[in-house]
């Protein structure tokens, strides 16, 4: 079922059961799979693929009411890889080359900055800002009012919380500056902000600010040392600050990152 005010580019497949409603455009060699609702309002860039059984502009809170899909548009950037079982709401911005595992989940007033991978059985919960290069492993929860900078890692099962006296009406989202590394299991609490090249150990109940380039561990949290202590397991070199060292996937893997970044400058000057 496709509305007829939908705007269709060229080399685009719609499977089967799959419903376009209005005012949608969906750009050139998009592929949409078996049984996608794309709501009202919706504009999916090129090349970008949406998985089976995914709904893209999915109803806020006002709809209930009165059952009308009111003006929250939803825009997919360029060569997305969403996988199925997506539900992204409206009201939400991604940029391009954004990648999904299956069953993510992202709420209302989302911003997501270009080349972020969010992993299976995550979930976003709207009102959220997220910038370029955040890597997200799966069934991280990242509570509303959350604002996470470039090229953060996030690993498997970590919560960003953001009620500090539970069940209240005053939210306080936490804050991750660019570079900083969250390990598997972390637990975020709200107003906490991790401050750039930190590294939160696995497990972690981080209650209080990180400063920058601290490693913290426990619960609750403390520091331990300096990122630029640690050293690899296997060959005793320094591992941190972790973009001098890992390349994979990042806009300097051609080179290194103080090189890129010195041409970065350049090209701004």
């Amino acid at each position: 079922m496709i509305h007829p005010s939908a705007n269709i580019g060229k080399n685009v497949t719609i499977k089967d059961d799959v419903i376009i409603c209005e005012n949608v455009t969906i750009e050139d060699n998009v592929y949409i799979d078996y049984g996608c609702i794309i709501r009202e309002n919706v504009h999916i860039k090129k090349g970008s693929f949406i998985g089976a059984r995914s709904i893209l502009g999915e109803y806020l809170f006002d709809f209930y009411g009165d059952k009308v899909n009111k003006l929250h548009p939803l825009v997919i950037g360029e060569n997305a890889l969403i996988r199925t079982e997506n539900i992204i709401y409206g009201d939400t911005s991604i940029a391009n080359n954004f990648q999904s595992g299956h069953k993510v989940t992202i709420r209302e007033h989302t911003t997501i900055g270009r080349n972020v991978r969010v992993g299976t059985l995550s979930d976003i919960q709207g009102y959220c800002e997220i910038g370029n290069y955040v890597s997200m492993h799966s069934n991280v929860h990242v509570g509303q009012k959350s604002k996470i900078k470039d090229y953060v890692w996030i690993f498997p099962y970590v919560i960003l919380t953001n009620d500090p006296t539970p069940p209240s009406n005053e939210l306080i989202g936490v804050t991750i500056d660019s570079f900083a590394v969250i390990s598997t299991r972390s637990v975020i609490l709200p107003g906490v902000h991790i401050k750039e090249d930190a590294l939160v150990g696995a497990g972690a109940v981080v209650t209080k600010d990180v400063q920058k380039e601290m490693v913290v561990v426990g619960n609750p949290a403390k520091e331990v040392c300096s990122v630029r202590k640690i050293k690899n397991k296997f060959t005793g070199e320094a591992v941190y600050p972790w973009r001098n060292n890992f390349k994979k996937g990042m806009p300097w893997e051609a080179s290194d990152f103080e090189i890129w970044i010195q041409e970065i400058k350049i090209i701004e000057e």
